[in-house]
């Protein structure tokens, strides 16, 4: 194990400059050749693709969920203690780094790129999903085993246990937990590459590890499982996207449901991400992620006004209280009973977040530059996971109270793309609300492809962040049809098992990532 962060490396050395492009070799055609050809057979062979998705998200969920629950928690204790050690004090870029992004600017473009999308689909339907299956209590098939999806001991017929227990579980699969995932690929990336001149690709922030092996055939099997997971992950969230944009449309316009539509929306909006993409970091992604955060804080507040207002706020404060109460539970791997909330959610989200750690992690440590480390680690695990869970509450909250009080009309029958439009039916201004929510579900679905493209493109291009435009505009095009093919191959079941099998060979790459992290600012402390 080397302990020297010094190397002799330089950014894109082994570049090849080829009909415009200047690409990694052999990153960018390993992992471009593969991806076309895993997109071209699961067309080519639907329904076998669509069997095999809908076998190996519950194989890898029930066979490695240990490795999946501690992975993730490790995570959450490491950068936690960051905060409150001397390495809190270093900064990302060497002393005198200034921040290249003011907070506003800074925060918009890590909250839009790192949950998004996620928020807007699941701030009503797992809450409520929670909550249905806690209601109705323990139910255990005849070899014992739980049949039920309702988290840690549910809530039998008691409604307001059943919604305090939901809240807990929603907010700790959207808070602590998956920024923790993020705050560790970022933190390590911004770290090696502002303080030690490293590349920006993952490979760089095993030099610690791994010494001058990090640029060989190690260094490349790294960073080309960072592209499949980035890929995959967005691909994921992509057709969530779309499952309820085009669910809106189709509520709003009556926009029919097909294949078609979906293949058509996503065509649309892979555009528009192809735009933002052209025009570039600072003029695309930040101006979208901007606009984003504005269209969010106007839908949650439309919904705060119209909506229970009292009940949500102080049922935000009871959430996080339930939520801190009921971490340790629901973060204990050891003799669950409830395995299918466990495996069935919880497994599945750190699946889905570690597969997009690579893609959202290397876009915060490039916005990144100039802030401290535990001004980094409080701002994007801490701030996030209270935005997050006030989100879930307002959202949630109202849904819940509609459930509860018997005004949400199917509600809970609702498919789950369709639930908060069916929310929005109970409150004035519903076509308002819907449209502004469809009109957020999309400009989500920009902001990830874009920032997804910059980033695919950066690993692929040896860690240069000016690669050519062309390169930028072929992941995008990519991430489209992987979107396209994985919902017609068999829906968001396969979108959830593609995301699973990226997610689960990056969690052993992100504990070592740790170690890595740790070596390097021990080495900063010792320099200073």
């Amino acid at each position: 194990m080397s302990d020297n962060t010094e190397t002799d490396y330089e950014v894109g050395q082994d570049n090849v400059q080829i009909m415009g492009l200047d690409v990694h070799n052999p990153v960018f055609a390993v992992s471009g050749l593969t991806i076309i050809a895993f997109v071209f057979f699961s067309l080519v062979f639907r329904e076998q693709a669509a069997e095999f998705f809908g076998w190996l998200r519950p194989a890898l969920t029930s066979q490695f969920d240990w490795v999946f629950m501690i992975a993730a928690n490790i995570f959450v204790v490491f950068s936690l203690l960051l905060i409150v050690t001397p390495y809190g004090s270093i900064r990302l870029g060497g002393d005198d780094a200034k921040p290249d992004y003011s907070y506003a600017g800074w925060f918009s473009m890590l909250f839009a790129a790192g949950m998004g999308i996620g928020l807007v689909f699941w701030g009503v339907a797992e809450p409520i999903s929670h909550y249905g299956s806690s209601i109705g209590g323990v139910a255990v098939g005849e070899d014992g085993v739980r049949t039920d999806w309702a988290p840690l001991g549910a809530g039998l017929e008691d409604p307001e246990a059943s919604k305090k227990l939901a809240m807990a579980a929603t907010i700790f699969h959207w808070g602590m937990h998956p920024w923790a995932v993020y705050a560790v690929v970022a933190l390590a990336l911004a770290f090696f590459s502002f303080n030690r001149g490293l590349p920006l690709t993952m490979r760089s922030v095993f030099y610690p590890l791994f010494g001058e092996a990090t640029w060989g055939p190690l260094g490349h099997i790294i960073d080309v499982l960072a592209v499949f997971a980035t890929i995959f992950g967005l691909a994921t969230s992509l057709g969530l996207g779309a499952t309820q944009a085009l669910a809106g449309l189709n509520y709003l316009f009556d926009v029919p449901i097909t294949d078609g539509m979906k293949v058509l929306l996503i065509g649309l909006i892979t555009v528009f991400a192809l735009i933002s993409v052209v025009a570039g970091l600072d003029k695309g992604v930040k101006r979208l992620s901007e606009a984003n955060m504005i269209l969010a804080a106007a839908l949650l507040l439309l919904v705060l006004i119209v909506g229970p207002t009292v009940a949500i706020l102080t049922g935000f404060f009871d959430s996080m209280i339930e939520y801190f109460i009921a971490l340790p539970a629901l973060s204990n791997w050891v003799g669950r009973e409830d395995t299918n909330f466990m495996q069935g959610w919880t497994t599945f989200y750190w699946a889905w977040w570690i597969s997009w750690s690579p893609f959202v992690g290397m876009f915060i440590a490039r916005i990144s530059r100039g802030r401290t480390v535990r001004e980094f680690v409080i701002c994007v695990i801490l701030i996030p996971t209270v935005v997050g869970a006030l989100w879930m509450s307002v959202f949630g909250g109202a849904a819940l109270d509609q459930v509860m009080s018997g005004s949400g009309q199917g509600l809970s029958d609702a498919a789950l793309e369709l639930k908060m439009f069916k929310m929005f039916e109970a409150f004035p201004m519903t076509g308002l609300l819907s449209f502004v929510g469809i009109i957020l579900v999309v400009v989500f679905f920009v902001t990830s492809s874009d920032s997804g493209s910059l980033v695919i493109d950066t690993i692929t291009a040896g860690g240069k962040t000016d690669a050519p435009t062309a390169q930028r505009v072929f992941w995008c095009i990519l991430e489209g049809a992987i979107a396209v093919v994985l919902l017609l191959g068999g829906g968001l079941g396969a979108l959830q098992a593609a995301a699973i099998a990226t997610g689960f060979p990056f969690a052993i790459v992100l504990v070592l990532m740790c170690v890595s992290i740790f070596i390097g600012l021990a080495n900063e402390k010792r320099r200073r």
